[in-house]
């Protein structure tokens, strides 16, 4: 499969995988206009999916007379509000990475400094460890928890 093909496999919503030009720096401009909106973009829908959620359950908020009605209620909403938590860590894991994009700090390894790769945080955006030193924290995080 030609090059060109491989690498607009990833896109969010409606922003299309960056197209590295043969020759650029790592980090340039562009690449740190697409990931700011890449970012952005998934805030600001996880912020919807949180407003969507809160006008959903004042919706269907009801005082179900059958207890087995109740609790399916009381069910939904608390994986819901899990869904939601999780939702909002990862929106503060974002707000974190526009803060990296601001100091120039965006797209290198936390553990090594080496460059993570465009590729690599189009599918993970928030990702601050390159591919080896992940791999290598996740076996040390197998084995500690043994």
């Amino acid at each position: 499969m030609p090059e060109s093909q491989t690498t607009t496999k990833f896109a969010f919503r409606d922003i299309p995988a960056y197209q590295e030009k043969k020759g650029e720096e790592y980090m340039n401009h562009d690449q740190k206009e697409h990931f700011r909106k890449l970012l952005l973009a998934w805030k600001r829908e996880l912020m919807e999916e949180v407003d969507r959620t809160v006008s959903h359950m004042k919706d269907e908020a009801a005082n179900f007379p059958d207890p087995a009605d109740r609790a399916s209620q009381e069910e939904e909403f608390s994986l819901e509000l899990r869904t939601r938590d999780r939702e909002r860590k990862l929106i503060k894991k974002i707000d974190s990475t526009l803060e990296l994009l601001e100091s120039d700090d965006y797209g290198y390894c936390d553990a090594c400094g080496v460059d993570i790769g465009v590729r690599r945080l189009e599918a993970r955006p928030t990702a601050t460890l390159c591919v080896d030193c992940k791999t290598l924290a996740e076996i040390k995080e197998r084995q500690t928890s043994i």
